[in-house]
């Protein structure tokens, strides 16, 4: 499992013109299964994202988590981070899980997130969405599950 993270003022996501989540602080994540993700990938990357610490502390250092700070997390699907594009000009999405798969194991990510008790916006599975956002920093990471990077 893969996730591109933002630290976030604000974000909000919409479908067809139609705003399906919006949020203050916290995290946005865009979300890709890997043909082999199950619920155990679904329940570290959310204990991660919920873990991270890098919300500033009182001295403005990177310290402090997605629970310290009462922010929210915002889960979008994104098959698109299991895109190869190492040869060629058309990406392979051979390692990204199918739709019928990965329904399952977002959905277990966000109750995960939930369960550790951080409140969770999603985008909608398997629709084009607008995704906006104020990033805070910027702060950028990537996370993986298999610790690719």
């Amino acid at each position: 499992m893969r996730a591109v993270v933002q630290r976030v003022r604000s974000a909000s996501v919409s479908v067809s013109g139609d705003a399906v989540a919006e949020m203050a602080t916290g995290l946005v994540a865009l979300v890709g299964v890997g043909v082999a993700d199950a619920d155990r990938q679904a329940e570290e990357m959310a204990r991660r994202l919920v873990h991270l610490r890098i919300f500033a502390d009182d001295q403005g250092r990177m310290n402090r988590s997605l629970l310290e700070v009462g922010g929210t997390l915002c889960v979008v699907s994104n098959f698109t981070l299991y895109g190869d594009a190492r040869h060629g000009r058309r990406p392979y999405f051979g390692d990204a899980a199918a739709a019928d798969r990965a329904g399952p194991v977002i959905d277990r990510l966000v109750r995960s997130a939930q369960e550790l008790g951080v409140p969770v916006v999603t985008g909608r599975f398997q629709a084009m969405m607008e995704v906006s956002l104020v990033n805070d920093g910027p702060v950028t990471l990537l996370l993986d599950t298999d610790r690719v990077f």
